[in-house]
């Protein structure tokens, strides 16, 4: 029979074993996908403003065709005309810059389709707070609106406020700012708290207090900030960079070191922290290399088909996966060769972009991916917005890069499954399930 002190021993040691944290317990955890009920469909010009935003966040030259579409007062992309679009921000960078600007081990988040289907975004828990963000694996910074901001610039937002959290602690002297090619950005300064993304938790998350943000951050009220889940090494935190989410994750438990974007057209979609779910995806994953050096989930991209025909051949082309970006941008030989298989279609210069008539019948594209994957874009995926009100001429998703570097937006995410595998630095792809 045992001794009293060895039942001692045992009740001690059980006692030990129901008091330990169960990260595990968060394994399975799922949020239920749900609609953006402010998605109304995409309104005329949502084209041409989808397409300098995305020239601007990767700092590209925009094209002397969007250049003279941004000028236009008459233009359908911009119906206040375009001295209202400016943005004026390189001043709130400035002023913020100077301070003068008043444990789960799996997580699945769900991601809305935002107004026009520009962005995707999620609802995470930072410090006790509910804030709605945009998903970006094309940046690193973990920024948010902040009580900080000017009360006009807090309007129509979730802005963290730090005094109501427990876990907050601030990063003394540390700042951070992003710009975009258009001048626009945000800035402010850096403390660190305890982030909740979809049951994975992450402690010790540098969290970036907006101080100061551009106008047209403020207008875009459906968005409170970036969760940037690219590479650390882009990070604009200063004097130190720090580490994304995803990072973090990964070094407290995560289950497995990926996370998965499920994006599907004018529905909800999701993120998933930490598991691979097969059923969300049809037959097996395709996987291919990532190229680091620049911070970006960037892989090879050297050719292309359309409609099923022959390959034609894309030079040393590079692409990165980027959520963050709308649209698909790619080499100028893969854009010319797929308009020209679409009836009707031309550069039209008065909205910077490839246009087509909207009743095209657009053929598939299928594009290189690390060179043993052929991603398929669904042609009807590739038809983006009408450019006006008669909803005769609608604007291509697919439009030219002007860089060496081809951006592979949400228009690609909408057909393609991806996993993001933050172990071995490869990204995964198969057709999405349904």
């Amino acid at each position: 029979m045992p001794s009293i002190l060895q039942a001692f021993y045992a009740l001690a040691l059980l006692n030990l074993v129901l008091a330990a944290p169960h990260p595990a317990q968060k394994r399975s955890f799922k949020v239920e996908r749900v609609a953006n009920p402010n998605y109304v469909g995409r309104t005329p010009g949502a084209g041409t403003r989808a397409l300098i935003k995305a020239y601007n966040k990767h700092s590209m030259t925009l094209p002397s065709s969007l250049v003279e579409a941004l000028n236009s007062d008459t233009n359908p992309a911009f119906p206040e005309g375009n001295s209202k679009a400016a943005t004026g921000s390189t001043t709130a960078v400035a002023a913020a810059a100077s301070g003068s600007g008043t444990a789960g081990t799996t997580g699945l988040v769900v991601a809305m389709p935002e107004t026009g289907d520009t962005e995707y975004l999620s609802q995470i828990n930072i410090g006790g707070q509910t804030m709605t963000m945009d998903f970006d694996s094309g940046s690193s910074d973990l920024w948010v609106f902040s009580t900080q901001l000017a009360t006009a610039s807090q309007s129509g937002h979730q802005n963290f406020d730090p005094s109501k959290s427990k876990s907050f602690k601030m990063m003394q002297g540390a700042t951070w700012s992003i710009s975009y090619g258009d001048g626009s950005g945000a800035a402010g300064n850096v403390g660190t708290d305890t982030v909740n993304i979809g049951g994975a938790t992450v402690t010790g998350q540098a969290i970036e207090m907006a101080t100061a943000v551009s106008r047209s951050f403020v207008a875009d009220t459906q968005s409170n900030g970036l969760v940037g889940l690219a590479f650390s090494k882009l990070n604009t935190v200063k004097p130190a960079q720090q580490k994304t989410f995803f990072d973090n994750a990964m070094s407290q438990g995560l289950a497995m070191p990926v996370f998965t974007a499920d994006l599907r057209k004018a529905s909800a979609g999701s993120y998933e922290f930490g598991n691979i779910d097969s059923s969300k995806f049809n037959g097996s994953l395709s996987w291919a290399a990532v190229n680091t050096t620049q911070g970006f989930w960037q892989f090879s991209s050297t050719k292309f088909t359309v409609g099923g025909g022959a390959a034609t051949a894309v030079p040393n082309g590079q692409a990165i996966a980027d959520t963050g970006t709308t649209l698909m941008l790619a080499d100028p030989n893969i854009v010319n060769g797929y308009y020209s298989k679409v009836q009707g279609a031309v550069n039209d210069q008065s909205v910077g972009g490839v246009t087509f008539p909207c009743s095209a019948k657009l053929p598939d594209l299928a594009v290189d991916v690390g060179g043993n994957y052929m991603a398929v874009v669904r042609g009807d995926d590739i038809n983006y917005a009408p450019v006006d009100n008669t909803g005769k001429t609608c604007f291509g998703g697919l439009q030219a890069t002007t860089s060496n570097l081809q951006i592979y937006g949400d228009i690609m995410f909408k057909s393609q499954f991806v996993v993001f595998n933050g172990g071995n630095n490869t990204l995964g792809m198969a057709p999405h399930q349904g």
